[in-house]
């Protein structure tokens, strides 16, 4: 399910909800803000393709449950806004250095992927279920959120690279992108390399640090 399609439905983006470790779940409050029925809005989610579950809240909130939250970066574009993070000092206390290394980490993983013979076609996003992914998928999933149109970054954008940098960190190091040792290429390492590039285009930095 593309948060596209579901704001499609909904009339406007959902926001995620939990660490999407095991469900990958968006709360709205579309039926309120339209003065539509929570229930009617129910009825309408529960035949869209990628709905796995939804229900209405007694508060008339939504609850909606997608089954492939991997989708989401087929839906990311390069962003191109400004890198106002400082270039030094280049340790872990320094956010900026956070942030721009992972990005940097994400475009090698681009150049590495490239050189290994890892398909730049081919993207399952149902392989994006190792927990290490689903939480940097948790954290993309905020994107529309955390933009001004058009284009422009809302209050808090730096904070949401921190997160989302930090999350990458984590999964470049404990499930790697391309293959090591004598792995081969696989639909996996496809996968994991597109949202690598996701991570890349939301991120501001460095291709090379």
């Amino acid at each position: 399910m593309r948060p596209g399609r579901l704001a499609e439905v909904l009339g406007e983006p959902p926001a995620p909800e939990g660490t999407w470790e095991r469900e990958a779940v968006y709360v709205s409050a579309a039926a309120l803000r339209r003065g539509v029925p929570a229930e009617e809005m129910v009825e309408r989610l529960r035949p869209v393709s990628g709905v796995s579950a939804v229900e209405a809240r007694p508060n008339g909130f939504l609850r909606v449950v997608v089954e492939t939250p991997g989708e989401l970066v087929e839906e990311i574009e390069p962003l191109r806004l400004p890198d106002p993070w400082p270039d030094f000092p280049r340790t872990w206390d320094n956010p900026g250095f956070v942030v721009r290394y992972a990005h940097a980490r994400a475009a090698a993983v681009w150049r590495w992927a490239r050189d290994l013979g890892v398909p730049a076609t081919g993207f399952r996003p149902e392989l994006l279920d190792d927990p290490c992914h689903r939480a940097v998928l948790r954290v993309l999933a905020e994107l529309p959120g955390r933009l001004a149109p058009p284009g422009r970054a809302a209050p808090g954008w730096e904070a949401f690279q921190v997160r989302l940098a930090t999350a990458y960190h984590d999964a470049h190091e404990l499930a790697p992108a391309v293959p090591v040792g004598d792995q081969g290429p696989s639909p996996v390492h496809v996968a994991r390399v597109r949202l690598a590039r996701a991570v890349h285009d939301v991120l501001a930095g460095p291709e090379r640090i």
